[in-house]
């Protein structure tokens, strides 16, 4: 086997099976962005942002542990958005896609000659 080749394997398991505490970041990346992206339901949004507002309130629901309303308003967000917006927005995550500069229109730089009639 080849160095390419194993390091081709090693990259694809770690993107299938990131591990904790990089998949936890994913998830979080994830869903700030897709709470960015227009192209998901305004109502969708409240989801996640529902859950950080029980972790603020305090004992509202004594039985259910934070972690958990994080958790399931995370996966229900991100489950209930477009799957191809979802998919697109992972794909950058994990560099796979374009660089968002390059795929963003309003970045788009344009080179001009600025001169003020007054002046002439």
């Amino acid at each position: 086997m080849t160095d390419d080749h194993k390091k081709n394997r090693l990259t694809k398991v770690q993107q299938e099976n990131p591990g904790f505490f990089t998949g936890m970041s994913r998830t979080i990346r994830l869903v700030l962005r897709l709470l960015g992206d227009s192209r998901v339901n305004f109502f969708l949004k409240l989801i996640p942002i529902g859950a950080l507002v029980y972790m603020v309130v305090p004992e509202a629901f004594p039985v259910v542990d934070d972690a958990l309303v994080i958790g399931v308003g995370s996966y229900l967000f991100i489950e209930l958005c477009p799957p191809d917006v979802v998919e697109e927005h992972r794909a950058r995550l994990a560099g796979l896609g374009q660089s968002d500069q390059a795929t963003d229109e309003s970045s788009e730089v344009v080179d001009s000659l600025f001169t003020n009639k007054k002046d002439q």
